[in-house]
């Protein structure tokens, strides 16, 4: 059986990396080859990531691809959503993209729904109300005369534009623009009445592509430096969580799943978008999925809040490990006291240990003490949020959910998935942790014509990699902190 190799660069909120995958035998390998950090540049009151940073270090993996000599079958890449590149008329990148942590769309969505109602844009987009949707972003950058996105011929989100980098080609792929708010999922094209409403060209940006198409190969120039050679490039489903849902090794459609880190992202797999007044009024999100399906979901915020208090930390010169977070959260007090992970005092704090402080005093609640307790509270607090998520989406999903899948980096904090089958009541089944890169390579690889259906995949993702099984334990503590939880708000 012939042996395929292909190259995954898989771009999170805070690093990335890149990942040779190989498929043989009705298996797939994967090897980590380069990892490196990504991060928010603020520079005169405006956030952005460093593009061409981003672009450096996908190089980088290319030359230690070529180094391994290995000739990848194809390369494919997955980024966070909502963020665009402005392109100029003659090609030039116009600027860097704004990062949708900027608090400059802090009030953008209510001032659109003053020119576009609230629900003629969920009706339209079926996308959960965020002031960071892209939406929201091209709006106040108009409103504030943002230069690059006032200029622009084109925009394109973040995998599209570092693809563009690579091979000089521009596309849309379409799970990456269904996180826009500006996608009709219904018919899979943008709706040109939201983007004139937000003062720009219904022509910004590119007619929406499924996953699966070869973009083009890469630049000659590129070809020689890196020594890789003219390789194809492929459109994989470039947001993220739709690589790692692709991922999920179910066996059949009655599960739901929990994409674990920075951010949370809980949701069921639908073959049609639910867009109803139950989704609006519980602010549920359809994003394209790969294989024509839906991703119905919700965001949450996740890992983010322990990463910014591991930050302050460190400042303090007390740098945990993640082993030893653990082992401080499953030593201290249970249920001290509860946070809402999606409140928004968590979503940019200049502290997050004082918004922690803030929080608690807010609520009437005792402050957590120490850091073991601020540990513990923020899993406990997440696992009591995924439950509710979790109640939510079962009153509209239309099949019986049986199982909760856990993927990505999270899948790995046993003591978080214990916390979250407590208070769910659910099976939870762990990893894989890399379900993103795993979507990616099979995403290229059912372009490749190597691999016919999701399915198949998945068949392959199971036979792959060792899963991890948590049951419910201690039901009635559990209820009883959820009750609290729940009458804070």
């Amino acid at each position: 059986m012939k042996i395929y190799n292909f190259l995954a660069f898989d771009l999170g909120a805070t690093s990335g990396r890149s990942v040779i995958g190989t498929l043989r035998d009705g298996k797939i390998e994967t090897r980590e080859l380069t990892r490196f950090p990504n991060g928010i540049i603020e520079l005169h009151g405006k956030f952005y990531w460093n593009l061409l940073g981003l672009y450096e270090h996908l190089k980088e993996g290319l030359v230690a691809c070529a180094k391994e000599g290995i000739t990848p079958d194809s390369i494919g890449i997955d980024t966070w959503g909502v963020d665009v590149v402005p392109i100029g008329k003659d090609g030039s990148i116009l600027g860097m993209p704004r990062a949708y942590r900027d608090p400059y769309t802090n009030d953008a969505p209510e001032r659109y729904f003053e020119i576009v109602p609230r629900e003629e844009v969920y009706d339209k987009t079926g996308i959960q109300i965020m002031n960071f949707n892209t939406l929201f972003q091209i709006f106040a950058a108009v409103k504030e005369g943002y230069t690059p996105i006032v200029k622009a011929e084109k925009l394109l989100f973040m995998p599209d534009a570092l693809s563009y980098m690579l091979t000089g080609k521009q596309i849309c792929e379409y799970t990456i623009a269904s996180t826009s708010q500006i996608l009709n999922p219904r018919n899979g094209e943008f709706e040109r009445s939201l983007l004139e409403a937000a003062g720009v060209s219904a022509e910004i940006l590119p007619k929406p592509q499924l996953p699966g198409c070869v973009i083009g190969q890469l630049t000659d120039a590129l070809a020689t430096e890196t020594r890789i050679g003219k390789v194809d490039v492929v459109a994989v489903a470039g947001h993220d969580t739709a690589s790692a849902v692709a991922a999920v090794p179910a066996e059949n459609e009655r599960f739901a799943y929990l994409s674990s880190g920075t951010w949370s992202l809980m949701g069921i797999e639908t073959k049609q978008p639910i867009i109803t007044e139950e989704s609006f009024r519980l602010n549920f999100t359809n994003e394209g999925g790969v294989a024509g399906t839906t991703r119905f979901l919700k965001n949450i915020c996740g890992m983010w809040i322990l990463e910014q208090c591991r930050k302050e930390w460190e400042r303090d010169g007390k740098e945990y490990t993640y082993p030893e977070i653990v082992r401080l959260a499953g030593e201290a007090e249970p249920f001290v006291a509860f946070i809402n992970p999606d409140d928004a005092l968590f979503a940019n704090p200049e502290s997050m240990l004082g918004a922690i402080e803030e929080f608690c005093n807010r609520t009437g609640q005792t402050t957590p003490q120490s850091d073991a307790q601020i540990i513990r509270t923020i899993f406990e607090s997440l696992a009591l949020r995924y439950r509710e998520v979790l109640e939510m989406l079962e009153e509209m999903a239309p099949f019986a959910i049986d199982v909760l899948h856990i993927i990505g980096g999270g899948s790995k904090n046993a003591l978080l998935n214990q916390y979250t089958a407590n208070a769910t009541g659910k099976r939870v089944v762990a990893g894989p942790s890399e379900a993103t890169a795993f979507g990616n390579i099979m995403m290229q690889a059912i372009g490749a014509g190597v691999i016919n259906s999701l399915d198949e995949a998945r068949a392959i993702i199971r036979a792959s990699i060792k899963t991890e099984e948590f049951l419910p334990q201690d039901s009635e503590e559990w209820n009883a902190a959820y009750e609290k939880f729940y009458n804070l708000k």
